[in-house]
């Protein structure tokens, strides 16, 4: 599920000009475990044609990647994935794609830098995987969804899931498929409006007052 997508854009759609008044650049970033999806969903949702880093995977990797119930994927991200999405004619949301496997993991404080949110995108099959990504989003304080990739396996509740993750209730928890440009919109538009509710919240908050 991470190599491809069930919608293809046509060739006007993966060159879309960025218009020249622009200038208002918001970040969003797509973490998960190795395989859960990413690159996938950044490809179906992007406007442009996505930048990825992948590179095929080799026998030497065997030894170091947990290959779990991953065993057909053939190539992997080693640096980020990188999308875009015009939002209006002043603002422009880029999208960033974290490497997966462990030993990539360093790259990710970097990414995280100047985002507004995250998806943390995972894949039930493994959803062990997801916990380093929830540990480190927290420790930034940075504001996150979690979206269950639909890969036809055992499906759970969202209770069950929300408990394996001991996932905060406030958090959103949403199914989709990377594979649909409009299911991964609709992953954005839920972290979108998340983070605009966080913000409300906040401004509501009473100040406290300096003695």
């Amino acid at each position: 599920m991470d190599s491809a997508t069930s919608e293809t854009h046509t060739a006007s759609e993966t060159r879309t000009p960025l218009g020249a008044s622009a200038d208002n650049g918001l970040k969003l970033v797509v973490v998960g475990g190795f395989g859960a999806g990413k690159t996938t969903m950044v490809r179906s949702v992007s406007e442009i044609r996505p930048l990825n880093t992948e590179e095929t995977m080799t026998q030497a990797g065997e030894g170091v990647d947990d290959l779990n119930g991953v065993r057909g994927k053939t190539a992997t991200t080693v640096a980020f994935d990188f999308g875009r999405i015009t939002l209006d004619e002043r603002n422009v949301l880029y999208l960033f794609g974290a490497p997966g496997q462990e030993r990539f993991w360093f790259l990710w404080d970097r990414l995280f830098s100047g985002t507004l949110g995250a998806v943390v995108l995972v894949d039930t099959r493994r959803i062990d995987d997801s916990w380093y990504a929830i540990d480190r989003l927290e420790r930034h304080g940075t504001p996150f969804i979690v979206a269950c990739n639909d890969f036809g396996g055992p499906t759970f509740t969202p209770q069950q899931i929300r408990e394996a993750l001991d996932l905060d209730p406030h958090v959103p928890l949403v199914n989709c498929d990377a594979r649909s440009r409009e299911s991964s919109k609709i992953v954005l538009i839920t972290l979108v409006e998340h983070i605009k509710e966080l913000y409300a919240d906040q401004a509501r908050a009473p100040r406290q007052e300096l003695v």
